[in-house]
């Protein structure tokens, strides 16, 4: 099974739209290994997003990942990576597919709602920084065998 971190950033915290997240990645199959409502870190910020060190972009976005808590959480189930990506949307909300978390609430880039591992190295490398391993509850879910092959 593939673990994803997805992020409910700042805006979408804000704007109430946790449960909306868990809700559709719950709906969509996916099973909730952990959870936790957090105030990110400087340091976890620029650890987090040290490959976009350097850019423009850079400076207003950690000033943002930081200026509100977010709600971190690891889901995981097969092909858990893409189908977080496809529910979530696209990563500018204007080219997001209809129905997809982005394209009903987003408008601009900076603010779109949630960030979701880019692949399965990614998923594992993104889970380790946001968690300890003893923060991941691996349990036995009653529908499981409706859902997965």
């Amino acid at each position: 099974m593939e673990k994803t971190l997805v992020l409910v950033k700042p805006d979408g915290v804000q704007r109430g739209l946790i449960g909306e997240v868990i809700s559709r990645l719950e709906r969509r199959g996916l099973k909730l290994q952990a959870a936790k409502f957090m105030q990110v870190s400087n340091e976890l910020a620029e650890t987090h997003y040290g490959i976009h060190k350097g850019k423009t972009f850079y400076e207003g976005l950690i000033q943002y990942i930081t200026s509100s808590p977010v709600m971190a959480m690891v889901w995981t189930g097969p092909n858990a990576v893409a189908a977080v990506r496809q529910t979530m949307g696209a990563t500018r909300p204007t080219e997001s597919a209809p129905g997809s978390v982005r394209h009903d609430f987003g408008l601009e880039v900076g603010r779109n709602l949630t960030h979701a591992s880019d692949s399965p190295e990614n998923g594992e490398t993104e889970v380790s920084l946001w968690f300890n391993d003893s923060e991941l509850i691996d349990w036995d879910r009653a529908v499981d065998n409706w859902i997965f092959e």
